[in-house]
Order: C-alpha cells, then sequence, then structure tokens
C-alpha cells in the first residue's frame, strides 16, 4: 500500500479529443477481453501457487523442522513471481484496488502479530497496537473492545485485526505476514542477511522456542488459508461473468483509461517512488517491500514485467503457456509508431534494470546492502530502475495523448517533493 503519494506527476491529467481509429487498429473492447483474460490468468496463477504454498505450510506446521521450514520459504517465494504481475491491474480498478491491502499491504508494524525485538524498529510509539502480540496473547483489547482471541482464525484476522483502529500498519494479513511468521524479523541493517526465525518458534512442547508455538502454527496457518480464499474471491472477479470484467468491458474507452491509469501509477508513483527511491533516500531497509526474507528484488522485477505484459497484451503463465491477443500497443501503434516504439523501448529498459538489480542481489550484494549509505554501485542499481521507470511514465504520458484520453497518474513526495520526505 502507498504512503505519501500525495503529488500528481506533473503533466499527467490530460484531455484530449479521441483521435480517429485506423482500420488497422484493434477495438477497444477487444483489447480489454485480452486484457481480462491476462489478469484473470495472472490471479489464477497466484492462486495456484499460493495452493502450494498452503501444502508446504501445513506440512511445515505439523511437523516443523528446517527442511520443511525451507520448503514454505521456498513456495512463498515461488508465489511472489505470478502475483506481483498481477499488480499492474491495480489504480485502474476499484475493485482490486479495494481488495489488494487485503494480500499485499505494507509495511507491517509485526509487533502485532508476534514478538520482536524491542530495541529495533518494530517498536512504534505511533500505534498502540505495534506490540499487541496476538500470538502470546489469548485476550486482546482493540479500540477499547476485549476481544477473545483464544483461537487464531481468519475471521479474527481480517475481520478484528486487518488495519484496526484505522492505522494501514496493523497489518495482520496476506503475503507479509506470512513472509514475517515464516523468516522473522531482519535485523541486519543495511548488512547482509535475511530474518532468521528458526524452526523451533513451532514447535510443540519441549523445544518450543520464544513461547507459544501451538498458537504461532495456528496464525501461520490462517493467515495462509485467508490468502488463499482472498485470491480465490479475484479470481473469480475476472472470470466471464465475474464483476470487475463486467465493470471492465460496460464502458471500453473508460476500459482503456483504466490500463493507462494502472501502467502509470504503479510505474511512477507506487514502484519507482514509495517501493524504491523512498528507501533509498532514507537508506532504511525498514522500507524494502519483502524486508523479512530480503527477497525485494524479486518483487521489483516482477512489478516491472507486469507492467510491460499489460502493454503487450501478453502473459506468460507458470505452467509455460502464454495467454495473448491485441494489445494496447496495437492501439497506439495504429495512432503512432514512433510512441509506441519509443513506449515497448521504455519498457524493455526497465526490465532489463530491474533484471540486472535482481542478479547483483542473486550474486552476492543483498538489496539491504543496496541501500547502505556509501554503496555507490547499489545506489546506481537501484536508480537505474527508478529513472528507467520515470522515463517510461513520461512515454505512457505521451500515449495517453494520441490516444485521447484522460489519465491521472499517482505520485510520490520522494519523486515529486524530495524535501518533504524529510520534513
Amino acid at each position: 500500500m502507498t504512503r505519501m503519494m500525495t503529488a500528481l506527476l506533473a503533466g499527467t491529467a490530460l484531455t484530449v479529443a479521441p483521435l480517429a481509429v485506423l482500420a488497422d487498429a484493434p477495438s477497444n473492447a477487444d483489447v480489454l477481453e485480452n486484457y481480462a483474460n491476462i489478469a484473470h490468468a495472472g490471479y489464477d496463477d497466484s492462486l495456484t501457487t499460493a495452493q502450494a504454498l498452503k501444502t508446504a505450510i501445513d506440512a511445515f506446521v505439523a511437523n516443523p523442522t528446517a527442511d520443511t521450514q525451507a520448503a514454505a520459504k521456498s513456495a512463498w517465494i515461488a508465489a511472489r513471481a505470478p502475483y506481483q504481475q498481477t499488480e499492474a491491474f491495480r489504480f485502474g480498478n476499484a475493485i482490486v484496488d479495494d481488495w489488494e491491502g487485503r494480500v499485499n499491504a505494507w509495511p507491517l508494524d509485526e509487533g502485532l502479530i508476534d514478538y520482536v525485538d524491542m530495541d529495533s524498529a518494530a517498536v512504534n510509539e505511533e500505534n498502540d497496537l505495534a506490540l499487541l502480540n496476538v500470538v502470546a496473547n489469548a485476550s486482546i483489547t482493540v479500540g477499547g473492545e476485549t476481544i477473545d482471541a483464544s483461537t487464531i482464525t481468519p475471521e479474527l484476522l481480517s475481520g478484528t485485526l486487518q488495519e484496526a483502529e484505522g492505522i494501514e500498519s496493523n497489518v495482520a494479513t496476506g503475503y507479509h505476514a506470512i513472509e514475517f511468521l515464516l523468516w522473522g524479523q531482519d535485523l541486519n541493517g543495511t548488512d547482509a542477511g535475511a530474518g532468521e526465525r528458526s524452526y523451533t518458534d513451532y514447535l510443540s512442547g519441549e523445544g518450543c522456542t520464544n513461547g507459544h508455538c501451538d498458537r504461532r502454527g495456528q496464525y501461520l496457518t490462517a493467515a495462509t488459508d485467508l490468502l488463499v480464499a482472498d485470491l480465490e474471491e479475484m479470481v473469480a472477479n475476472w472470470t466471464q461473468d465475474g464483476e470487475a470484467r463486467k465493470t471492465l468491458l460496460a464502458d471500453p474507452a473508460a476500459g482503456i483509461t483504466a490500463i493507462l491509469t494502472g501502467m502509470g501509477s504503479l510505474s511512477y508513483g507506487e514502484l519507482a517512488g514509495e517501493r524504491i527511491k523512498l528507501g533509498l533516500m532514507l537508506h532504511d531497509p525498514e522500507e524494502e517491500h519483502d524486508c523479512f526474507s530480503d527477497m525485494t528484488h524479486i518483487s521489483h522485477y516482477y512489478d516491472t514485467v507486469g507492467i510491460q505484459n499489460v502493454y503487450t497484451g501478453s502473459y506468460a503463465r507458470v505452467d509455460g503457456s502464454t495467454v495473448e491477443g491485441p494489445s494496447l500497443s496495437d492501439l497506439v501503434a495504429a495512432q503512432d509508431e514512433a510512441i509506441d516504439a519509443q513506449l515497448t523501448s521504455d519498457l524493455q529498459a526497465s526490465v532489463k534494470a530491474a533484471d540486472a538489480l535482481k542478479a547483483a542481489a542473486e550474486n552476492g550484494m543483498a538489496y539491504d546492502q543496496m541501500l547502505a549509505m556509501g554503496n555507490d554501485e547499489g545506489a546506481a542499481l537501484i536508480n537505474g530502475v527508478v529513472d528507467a521507470l520515470v522515463a517510461q511514465t513520461r512515454t505512457i504520458e505521451r500515449a495517453v495523448a494520441v490516444l485521447g484520453t484522460e489519465v491521472e497518474i499517482e505520485g510520490s513526495d520522494s519523486l515529486d517533493d524530495p524535501d518533504a520526505v524529510f520534513q
């Protein structure tokens, strides 16, 4: 979820008289149908990998060992690849935006969920629930009401704890809650290393570390069950009779605007600004998107791929098949081949820059280390992604103009008003 996204990208609110559709251009409706098919496939892959994650977590909770924990972590990492590619469907589709916080909200005050190091940044004095520690307490107080938490259920997490008291950092559900429960806090700062939670945190009886191991397993199981259920809901929204698809197709012109809004806002304010530039400006690993596992490089890479998927109208599924068809690229090319070529090139450049960052992280320079003050090589890798995303957003603006539509692209203080970040 975004923070400090107050400024609109200069020049992005555009109203242009629609241009004549050329004979070789696909219809808006055909482009939107393919876009919806890609959305359905992406969420379906996210569901399939979340189901595999559930299987691995169930096995881990039933038999906590170093091996079953490692298998659960691997399943979590695999589940991120298809999900992150779906983020380009945010911003322009209200149904997705209203739902997204349940599965991918960040950053979170992890002390709401479980024990934390009391000398760490997890101690947030501005959030009364930042140290609630549901795992350790069978009775909790939320909003002045005493809550029976003797059994940790999906309903407790989603109905009572998620964004409790209206505070966005009270994240109780989704990928990052599961990530924290698998890895634990990353206390390495800008040095190498991810969270180091031991499998013994889940042992029953003798050998249990940090107490309440059975309840910790309850929480992890409930959060994973809830993730699967939430993804089932979004898959249904993109079926032939699903609400998201019907809303999109009801007004083809507005649907094209939705595509452009999603591409531009993820590219600029959300990814380039809030998720990448802000953390570098602050040299703060707490601003990492996947801060417990230190897998932020994977999330950034697949976000750039997802934006490219939407423009080209093509998505590579986890089973090796491809969903493809009439695309936004086809519409833009029919009006201005040069702008289409430029945007296609810009999208390739951002994927290449994110891939270079990912390769560096996989070959010895963790994303945490890239954020460190004085790490010029790391800063160059991160800024390379930011610069590529900003450049492609400028070309998205040009595509908006040639298509004769109107968009508002989310901004970020880290890009639009850097001084405000430090106030």
